[in-house]
Order: C-alpha cells, then structure tokens, then sequence
C-alpha cells in the first residue's frame, strides 16, 4: 500500500501490527522489516524470514521512552540529540521490554527513523523490531521493486513509499566507556 494510504489508515495499521502483523516498511535510510518487538512469535518470523540469528533493533516509541527503559550514561545523553535520524544507538537495558529474542546480550539498537511513518510507532507507545529488509548478509533494499519474493511473500503488508537512500543507520554503541562508532 503507498505511504499516504497507510498513514490515512494508521490506527488499522497499527492494530494489526499489535497482533502479530509482520510488515516492510519505509524509514529515513532503507526499507526494513518489523513487528511488535513485544510478540515472540512475529519476532521469529520475521527471523526465519531474514535467516539470521543477530540480534535486531527497535524503533523507540520516544526519547522518553528511552530514557525509561535503557541504560544511558549521563555523558552520552547528548546522543539522544541524533533522534530521530539515521542512526541507531546501541545501549544495555533496564528490564524485560522486548521479546527475548529481539536481543541476547542485554543491549538493545535503538532507532527513531526521521520519516513520517514513525508516527504509528509513537502513537501505538510500543516499539517495533527494525531491521533491513533483506537476506541477512546481502544487499540493503531501497525500493519495494526491490524486495526479494522470499521476504515480500511472507510479510503480511508493505509500505511504499518510492526510493530511498539505500544506506543503513550509523550504529553507534554507548555500552562501554567511550561511544563505539560500528558502521
């Protein structure tokens, strides 16, 4: 469905997203491929459909979300300043927020896309898993015509909205002592 569509029928959309939707859509740097990240089974499909075993992102609710949930040293704060943008923050997490297998090591990836569908995910107060809409290890996808048939049969909706970027999220990661710049 293009993008205009989808933001009209955003309380539809983010109603069958909160029920095990699987779904690609459009960010601020490549197309990506989510879920509720609070809902096991749609996380596993989605990793049964990428073929990978890494951890994923999310797509925060809000800043204040964040700071609520994830551990960020008050040094790094300013980080947060990057949100929404393309970059994605790694930080370590506070309790129990997402499905336990979205992430395994404690740390999350964090994102707050500059793009207008971010809306649904800050009205629906949840985050999404966010991850590139691809087979894991090849080529980000920067257009729906570009989506293999093995990831766009299985998702149970697209999103279009025309070319993108093509280039992922900076990942910076805020565990350690001194920000981590990973890609």
């Amino acid at each position: 469905m293009p993008l205009r569509e989808a933001l009209r029928k955003r309380n539809d959309i983010v109603k069958s997203i909160l029920s095990g939707s699987v779904f690609v859509y459009p960010t601020d740097t490549v197309y990506g491929i989510g879920c509720d990240a609070a809902n096991q089974e749609a996380v596993a499909r989605i990793r049964k459909i990428k073929r990978t075993s890494h951890p994923f992102s999310v797509i925060a609710p809000s800043r204040e979300w964040i700071k609520e949930n994830m551990e960020i040293k008050k040094p790094f704060e300013k980080y947060l300043d990057f949100l929404p943008g393309p970059y994605t923050l790694i930080l370590k997490v506070k309790g129990n927020i997402v499905s336990e297998n979205v992430s395994y090591s404690g740390k999350l990836g964090i994102r707050i896309p500059r793009h207008p569908l971010t809306e649904l995910i800050q009205e629906s107060g949840t985050p999404f898993v966010t991850t590139s809409c691809n087979i894991s290890g090849e080529e980000t996808i920067s257009s729906v015509a570009g989506i293999p048939v093995s990831i766009s049969g299985k998702a149970d909706f697209i999103i279009d909205a025309g070319r993108l970027g093509n280039q992922a999220s900076s990942i910076i990661d805020l565990t350690g002592s001194r920000p981590k710049r990973i890609r």
